[in-house]
């Protein structure tokens, strides 16, 4: 037998009525094998299985991988640090209020002469697509992996951008109101034309993609959690 962790997250833990359980398996099962039998044990989970994300020891996980022994294994809708004196690099999930200049200080160094910020916020008035009122948002995540994947972003912005001195890509999460800054990209170099502007656009980009972070909008017609359509491939 094969005892492995499963984690859900966001609105498959809501429909699962459960945040992580522990599960024997019988013999050796490939992912698709797994989901169809999350399905059958949750059925509540049925209608997601066409979308959902499966990782793997913190990995993204397709169809065909086979479940190791001992595994975690992490179920999730698709997705709404360290540093060194040459090149600082911050990734970090947290609960705290965003503090822009202690983190601009963190990725300055002395040659630096351009820093890109972009910060999302949580918007009360959607007046694009969908009119729509917000009240606030509640934002959770898959943290070890979030943060594993935080740190490739930045690795794909040094191999695209190697003028690129310092990166910042920090995620709040927690309950935040209208006006508050959720997400923050940085990315500071020697020249504002070395390439920070469209460094910190490919951040924010790569990060609503593959980054396990997702959103629960809360406003004065009820709720639901707010998915996107991106699938990883394999290898991202």
């Amino acid at each position: 037998m094969n005892t492995v962790k499963v984690l859900f997250f966001a609105n498959l833990r809501e429909k699962a009525g459960v945040k992580e359980i522990e599960l024997e398996l019988s013999g050796d099962l490939r992912v698709a094998e797994f989901k169809k039998a999350m399905a059958e044990t949750y059925p509540a989970l049925r209608e997601s299985m066409p979308t959902v994300l499966v990782s793997v020891n913190k990995e993204y996980a397709f169809d065909e991988d086979m479940i190791p022994e001992g595994a975690e294994i992490a179920l999730f809708p698709p997705v709404s640090g360290g540093t060194d004196a040459e090149s600082p690099t911050i990734f970090m999930i947290t609960n705290d209020e965003l503090d822009l200049n202690q983190i601009l200080s963190q990725i300055t160094l002395p040659s630096t002469g351009a820093a890109c910020f972009f910060t999302g916020m949580v918007r009360g008035v959607t007046a694009r697509g969908d009119a729509h009122e917000t009240e606030f948002l509640e934002y959770e995540a898959y943290v070890p992996m979030a943060e594993a994947k935080m740190k490739q972003v930045a690795e794909e912005i040094r191999v695209k951008w190697d003028s690129v001195e310092g990166i910042a890509i920090v995620q709040r999460i927690g309950k935040l109101y209208p006006e508050t800054p959720t997400v923050l990209i940085a990315c500071t170099a020697g020249h504002r034309d070395t390439g920070v502007f469209e460094a910190a656009r490919y951040g924010i980009d790569r990060l609503k993609q593959i980054v396990p972070i997702w959103k629960k909008e809360v406003g004065p017609d009820g709720q639901e959690w707010v998915e996107g359509d991106y699938v990883p491939e394999p290898g991202e």
